[in-house]
């Protein structure tokens, strides 16, 4: 318990008090008026209360992620505690902001484009092609999870199939219609099922007596039931996602870029929420360690039922709460999911228009651009996806790495403190190049040349950088005499 507390007081301390400092690298300026109110096109660009931009950011990064993963994250042991608070305060947290604040910078673009005027050209070109993917993807996925949840729910009434439609048709009109007409509404109500989910759960936790694990010296290890398979590096970094750092916030936060009436609620919107989806991820790796009696009985759970995240929060819900009180926190489960496929299939929508520099006023031209990609994503519903799914963890941290590296030669550029990203570029690239030759769906090569390659890569990337950054200061140098 001491643990879990200390970690939760670590994780305001560096929204307090980080954030601070990372606004100021950054140069917010509340006068300089924003996207939402220079292009205010009744659609995408709009301007919203901050406190419903906050709302609407949360959902659309917390989906499964900061749930599903920080069960199957906390099979490695109270560990998970350091990544969450470290990768959520050092690097989640600032590629969020970081995101949200150059879209503003650059009129609310899709950060495709923002890696492009960055990183060049032929970047630009495959993560445009690489993040559309992605995006329909976790559409995809995000349709039949919770439809499968909801089916489970209602299995006298409603099939799994009837919930695909409801769920896809609500995809459709949060992806068409305006912003604040579906998205701006009904994520109030998600946000209520959300939080009462995480409260009520670790509150039950602490009144009914299960002891917490805590982070120790003894306990400073690897409690994985296949340890020699899965160290801690890499797979932990990339097990824990959502909760840390995320690719896929960064296809996010342009999103609430151009709704935002101001530049200093960056901070609280794009920061604030990647803490608030930290403190989610940190409660439910601790029930994960806690309501089983322990970390290798959670270890043993999660191999008999096949590493399946999701009959454990539907345990625990029920033991804890109630029948009722479940059945409101398996809603909260529900609402992660349903809020980041409906942007997934938004902000899919955006970084192609941008591609194609098509004003998204009229709907003619909306639906010229979704139609195809609601195809792809329904035939990926009718497909066997757990294959393609096992990518789509690497694919999101390779994405958080190109966007640190993308803000990295920002802070450059501009002379701003390149260091606070630089690092955590760097560890994300020993940590995905690392994991491609690891893992089982990798190349599945030995730890001895994985390593090896992991840390070849990242040194590669560091020279690199150095050639670059050196050649960007003689530039400077020369253009100033």
């Amino acid at each position: 318990m001491v643990t879990l507390l200390i970690s939760i007081i670590i994780l305001l301390i560096g929204y307090f008090v980080y954030s601070k400092y990372i606004e100021r690298v950054f140069g917010a300026d509340g006068n300089r008026p924003t996207p939402a109110i220079t292009m205010t096109d009744g659609v995408d660009y709009m301007p919203m209360p901050w406190w419903r931009v906050f709302l609407i950011q949360f959902l659309n990064i917390a989906g499964l992620g900061p749930i599903f993963g920080a069960v199957a994250g906390a099979m490695w042991g109270p560990v998970a505690y350091l990544w969450i608070i470290l990768g959520s305060v050092f690097a989640g947290a600032v590629h969020d902001y970081f995101s949200g604040m150059l879209s503003i910078k650059h009129n609310g673009l899709s950060i495709t484009e923002i890696v492009g005027i960055y990183l060049g050209l032929t970047t630009k070109q495959i993560m445009r092609g690489f993040t559309v993917f992605l995006m329909v993807i976790v559409g995809a996925v995000f349709i039949l999870g919770p439809a499968k949840i909801l089916a489970g729910l209602t299995p006298d009434y409603a099939t799994m199939t009837f919930w695909v439609w409801v769920v896809f048709g609500y995809y459709i009109l949060s992806t068409l219609l305006p912003i604040n007409k579906v998205i701006g509404r009904v994520y109030p109500v998600f946000g209520f099922a959300l939080v009462f989910m995480a409260v009520s759960l670790i509150i039950a936790l602490f009144a009914q007596g299960y002891h917490i694990p805590e982070l120790s010296l003894d306990n400073f290890k690897n409690f994985h039931t296949q340890s020699d398979d899965f160290p801690i590096f890499p797979m932990l970094f990339i097990t824990i996602a959502c909760g840390a750092i995320s690719g896929f916030h960064a296809t996010q936060s342009p999103l609430m870029a151009r709704c935002m009436k101001n530049e200093k609620l960056g901070r609280r919107i794009f920061y604030g929420a990647m803490i608030t989806e930290a403190v989610v991820a940190m409660i439910w790796a601790t029930i994960s360690m806690s309501f089983f009696g322990g970390i290798r009985e959670l270890n043993e759970i999660m191999v008999e039922h096949q590493g399946n995240a999701a009959w454990v929060v539907n345990e625990s819900a029920n033991v804890l709460l109630g029948k009722f009180g479940a059945f409101l926190a398996i809603l909260g489960v529900v609402a992660a999911p349903i809020t980041s496929g409906d942007t997934a299939f938004r902000s899919a929508r955006l970084i192609v228009a941008d591609f194609l520099n098509l004003k998204q006023g009229p709907m003619k031209n909306r639906l010229y651009i979704s139609i195809p990609l609601f195809a792809v994503g329904f035939f990926l519903t009718q497909i066997n996806f757990d294959v393609i799914w096992r990518y789509f963890a690497w694919s999101n941290q390779t994405l958080a790495t190109v966007v640190l590296w993308t803000i990295t030669v920002y802070l450059v550029k501009y002379k701003k403190n390149y260091w606070i990203t630089f690092i955590p570029a760097l560890f994300m690239t020993a940590v995905v190049s690392t994991y491609l030759f690891l893992a089982p769906e990798g190349f599945h090569l030995s730890k001895e040349i994985s390593y090896s390659v992991g840390i070849g890569i990242t040194v590669l990337s560091l020279i690199l950088f150095i050639i670059w950054f050196r050649n960007e200061r003689n530039l400077k140098s020369i253009h100033n005499t």
